[in-house]
């Protein structure tokens, strides 16, 4: 064979051998994806997590409000307002919020209780004023981030467990779905816990860093969001006939155990959290059409489960 014809041949079958080459590269992608679209949903990764992916609030951060319907559990963040949940701890010590009552439902946002006919004021039971506690210091906290192009924050993520926002100074809870926040008047510091809110509509980020939140709802939510609307001004019900009472507010270490309600909330310092916030992020079950690829903080709500008892 003459060296020319030799050479084309031997080129032409390299260029084959590539050619295979990327063609298996090609199908073992389809492969992988195929694989990632059966295995990569957060319904899957929550089964394939164990019990060091979850952990047990602390029942002295725990708040049990008893309503005529049920509870609500709140769990508190002393990380990032540890005054104002001191200051919510007396009252609650000092029975202040038994038959108290929502005041305010109002729709797409809040609802807000109080002490309407207080039998001692708030400011004999606890401090009248707390110094804001809109934000903290980003020093001395672990942020498991998430890639979200937020609006209102230059990095967000989650502490413990709560939603963030952060910058290279500071750190603050978020306006999102099932929070807990003080109410206030104009005055920054006039929030002492006697008024508290839960957000129950679309989150209201613009109030981040202009209110102290305290904590969030873990069980119970429902019933605060099936609350009535109110036909006042900012939802404010117009006659007490209208109020929802409350009957008393507890925390969780002030109950027999008994009473205790033992929950599990997927913890957010883990690669299975990572997982789930992926599976999240891409909506690879079958169902949807587009995967989306995006996500906002507060559309990541965090897995709670009971505990049942076995005996």
């Amino acid at each position: 064979m003459a060296p020319q014809y030799d050479k084309k041949l031997k080129k032409m079958i390299k260029k084959q051998q590539l050619s295979l080459i990327w063609v298996i590269i090609i199908c073992a992608n389809i492969f992988s994806f195929v694989n990632a679209k059966e295995s990569l949903t957060s319904h899957k990764v929550l089964e394939s997590s164990n019990s060091k992916d979850w952990r047990n609030p602390k029942q002295e951060n725990l708040i049990y409000m008893e309503l005529d319907k049920g509870t609500v559990i709140f769990e508190l963040a002393p990380t990032f307002a540890p005054n104002t949940i001191n200051n919510i701890h007396q009252l609650i010590n000092a029975k202040y919020f038994d038959d108290s009552a929502f005041i305010r439902s109002q729709d797409n946002y809040v609802v807000q209780w109080a002490n309407p006919k207080p039998k001692v004021k708030a400011s004999q039971l606890a401090k009248e004023q707390i110094e804001a506690e809109f934000f903290r210091s980003r020093k001395g906290i672990k942020i498991a981030s998430v890639n979200s192009q937020d609006a209102y924050a230059d990095k967000v993520g989650f502490v413990d467990g709560f939603p963030v926002g952060y910058n290279s100074q500071h750190a603050w809870l978020t306006h999102c779905y099932g929070m807990l926040g003080v109410g206030r008047d104009t005055n920054p510091n006039s929030g002492n816990g006697a008024e508290l809110y839960v957000v129950t509509g679309h989150s209201p980020r613009h109030l981040d860093k202009n209110v102290t939140l305290v904590g969030r709802v873990l069980w119970g939510m429902e019933l605060l969001s099936t609350l009535p609307r109110g036909k006042g001004s900012m939802g404010f019900y117009q006659n007490p006939s209208e109020h929802t009472k409350i009957k008393s507010l507890r925390l969780g270490n002030q109950l027999p155990k008994e009473k205790q309600l033992q929950l599990e909330v997927l913890r957010t310092d883990t690669p299975v959290f990572q997982q789930f916030v992926k599976a999240k992020t891409h909506r690879l079950e079958s169902w949807f059409v587009d995967p989306t690829g995006k996500i906002e903080l507060c559309n990541i709500q965090l897995p709670i489960r009971e505990i049942k008892n076995s005996n």
